[in-house]
């Protein structure tokens, strides 16, 4: 089956299957803290096309400074609802929408904001962006706990920077090299089973 079909069949059979459960988390995060119910950004996707990836917001509401780009240890700007959201991924599920409308894939590189785009090496920029991003990857599994991992380092920015995204970006680059539909049902079962049997 190629990709694009796969892709669409999985995201409306998520949905459909997920529902109810949007349902419930969406009404627990307005009851949690004031703000909307899904917070997008922009992400830089195929051919470095710019889209809004949509997610359940975890975070309370920004009250006018920029907000760091990346989420360290136990973050005060996550809510109680935020925490077990981001503990099972759960915040990941309305991807599936950018999935169905073709921004994303199910398995790809995870897609980054622009001001780390911008600084990929040009030879792995252009291989990774010759695919869509997706919801999970190889290296959304090995990095799972990466704002565990961030909270070690004295500059969390840094250290994202000048060794989390080079790493990410070897496991993005060997995907596209690497991409069949075995490998995405692979990398599929051992996201549902990192999710499942993490330590909480």
């Amino acid at each position: 089956m190629p990709k694009r079909a796969f892709d669409f069949v999985f995201s409306i059979f998520a949905l459909v299957l997920v529902l109810p459960l949007l349902v419930v988390l969406s009404a627990w995060i307005k009851l949690d803290s004031p703000g909307p119910i899904f917070f997008r950004q922009v992400r830089v996707g195929l051919h470095g096309r710019t889209f809004r990836i949509f997610k359940l917001r975890t975070m309370r509401t920004a009250s006018g400074a920029p907000a760091p780009q990346v989420t360290v240890g136990a973050d005060p700007r996550i809510t109680a609802a935020g925490r077990l959201l981001r503990a099972y991924k759960l915040d990941e599920l309305p991807q599936f929408f950018n999935v169905l409308i073709g921004e994303m894939s199910v398995v790809g590189p995870r897609p980054e904001v622009p001001r780390y785009v911008a600084i990929y090496p040009p030879d792995i920029k252009n291989l990774v962006l010759s695919v869509r991003p997706g919801i999970t990857d190889a290296a959304s599994i090995a990095y799972r706990d990466e704002s565990a991992l961030l909270a070690g380092s004295d500059d969390p920015e840094r250290f994202y920077v000048e060794t989390v995204l080079p790493a990410k970006l070897r496991y993005a680059a060997d995907y596209v090299r690497q991409q069949s539909f075995g490998l995405d049902m692979c990398i599929i079962w051992r996201t549902v089973v990192a999710v499942f049997t993490a330590r909480r």
